[in-house]
Order: structure tokens, then C-alpha cells, then sequence
């Protein structure tokens, strides 16, 4: 199983390799007032892939770091609670006729 998902891998790769090759024309991108940048059409595709994933990470911190603290305080009171001796529950009596 692992070597068809490294196989799959090598296949995505070499597949967005030929088609970054086969993108080096140059490419103008217009921003406000007048601002232009020009550069190879993979380059604009790379660093628009790199905002996103920066992007993606940045709204993903949060909940990491809620859990990270959620996760250290289930901790603690597992420990805690391994610490403290429980009383021994003795099953009720029958009644007495």
C-alpha cells in the first residue's frame, strides 16, 4: 500500500513539474492604482499557492492552540485523578426481617 501512494506521489509531481514547464510564458497581473507585476505564469501560480497556504494555516491556529489547551488540561486531571485514592464502595446490605 505504500509503495502505490509513493508511486501516486511521483506521479503528481512529475505531473505539476511538466505542466510548470510548459507555463514559463510571461504573465501581467494588474493590481489598484495602476501597480502591475509581470512574471512567468507558474511563478504567479506559486505565489498565489503560497498565500493560500499561509492563509489556511493562520485561520487554522486557533482551534490548534484551543485543543493544545484542552488536550494539557484533560491531562491534568487524569493525573490528578489517578493521585487520589478512591474510597472502596461496599455494596448495600439486605434489609433485616
Amino acid at each position: 500500500m505504500r509503495l502505490i501512494a509513493w508511486v501516486i506521489r511521483v506521479l503528481v509531481f512529475v505531473l505539476l513539474l511538466v505542466l510548470a514547464l510548459a507555463n514559463t510564458q510571461t504573465a501581467t497581473l494588474n493590481f489598484l492604482a495602476g501597480y502591475s507585476w509581470q512574471a512567468p505564469l507558474i511563478l504567479i501560480g506559486l505565489a498565489f499557492f503560497v498565500v493560500g497556504l499561509l492563509a489556511g494555516l493562520l485561520s487554522a491556529l486557533p482551534g490548534v492552540f484551543r485543543l493544545r489547551m484542552e488536550n494539557g488540561r484533560l491531562k491534568r486531571d487524569l493525573r490528578v485523578a489517578r493521585e487520589t485514592p478512591t474510597p472502596s464502595v461496599e455494596p448495600p446490605l439486605p434489609p433485616l426481617i
